[in-house]
């Protein structure tokens, strides 16, 4: 299946970019786009926080239970992107079509890739190892990486957003960088003219 955009990494970057993508359907300069979701999850650092300081999250709240609500979110709101499961990522390379994803069970290629994974090693993603190298925000004793880039954007059509990115470990942080990856994506398919999605509420009659 060929992709307009295929997200790597089902935590919070990962899907806050899914979710900008997703609101910008009525658009013309989005429709008929295809983006999907390959829903890494497992090795999330969602999977065992407990949130007390983000604002609109209520106290006590779960990463393990945003997690699964991100995606139930995703689907009711924004069916058209594709969600992928149970499928881990093996190799990304270049190809006519922009890139070509290769995962333990099937291949894709997509104009654009966002990576969304955590900055833990292993990284065993084949064909952006050169990317590889030491976090800049974290501390060095904990052995974090990053994938080298300007502003998200490793090359053209290769985007990464997250603790990945090089950003602080921080929930506002990655949905924020998720979002900014979703925008410059925006603004690409828009000509160049700066884009942002936002919903409003509707003045009474």
């Amino acid at each position: 299946m060929n992709f307009d955009v295929l997200i790597i990494g089902g935590g919070v970057a990962g899907l806050q970019c899914a979710l900008v993508l997703g609101s910008a359907k009525n658009k013309m300069f989005a429709k008929n786009k295809t983006v999907g979701i390959i829903l890494h999850q497992r090795s999330s650092h969602l999977q065992n926080a407990l949130f007390n300081n983000v604002l609109g999250l209520p106290e006590g709240k779960l990463g393990s239970d945003i997690l699964s609500e991100g995606k139930e979110q995703l689907s009711n709101v924004y069916p058209h992107i594709f969600q992928i499961e149970n499928e881990k990522v093996c190799k990304v390379e270049d190809n006519k079509a922009g890139f070509k994803v290769t995962t333990n069970k099937k291949e894709y290629t997509a104009t654009n890739i966002v990576i969304a994974l955590n900055y833990s090693k292993p990284f065993e993603i084949e064909g952006l190892d050169e990317y590889i190298e030491p976090h800049k925000r974290a501390n060095p004793a904990k052995d974090r990486i990053q994938l080298r880039n300007n502003n998200h954007l490793i090359k053209k059509g290769l985007y990464t957003c997250g603790t990945i990115a090089g950003w602080r470990s921080q929930f506002a942080i990655a949905a924020g960088s998720g979002a900014s990856v979703a925008t410059d994506i925006l603004t690409d398919w828009n000509d160049g003219n700066h884009t942002k999605i936002h919903d409003k509420i509707k003045n009474p009659m």
